[in-house]
C-alpha cells in the first residue's frame, strides 16, 4: 500500500475461473466502481483496501486465479480516455 494517507486510488484487474467471477465481482463492487469486464477502479480507504484484499483471498484459488491491484497516491498527473463503448458505471453498489 503506497504512502500513509487515508485514501488511495485503485485500479483492480482480475482473471479468475468462471466459477468465481460473479463472487469476485460482487465483492469488488462493494468497494470500487465497475469499469468494464474484469476491471474496477475507485478511491478507497486503507482500511477498506485491506478488507477487500482479505475478502478476495478467501474467494480466489491462488493456483488458478489472478487479481492485480494498481495503487496511486494521487491522480494529479493522470488522465483517462475511453475509446469505444463506455461500460460499467460511476456509482458504487453496496
Amino acid at each position: 500500500m503506497p504512502g500513509s494517507g487515508i485514501d488511495v486510488f485503485v485500479i483492480l484487474v482480475y482473471d479468475v475461473n468462471v466459477k468465481r467471477v460473479a463472487k469476485v465481482l460482487k465483492t469488488c463492487r462493494k468497494y470500487l466502481n465497475w469499469v468494464q469486464n474484469s476491471v474496477l477502479e475507485g478511491e478507497i480507504s486503507k482500511a477498506n483496501y485491506e478488507k477487500l484484499r482479505t475478502e478476495l483471498r478467501r474467494i480466489i484459488d491462488k493456483e488458478e486465479d489472478s487479481v492485480i491491484f494498481y495503487t496511486f497516491r494521487t491522480l494529479k498527473y493522470s488522465s483517462r480516455e475511453i475509446m469505444g463503448v463506455k461500460k460499467g458505471g460511476e456509482e458504487i453498489f453496496l
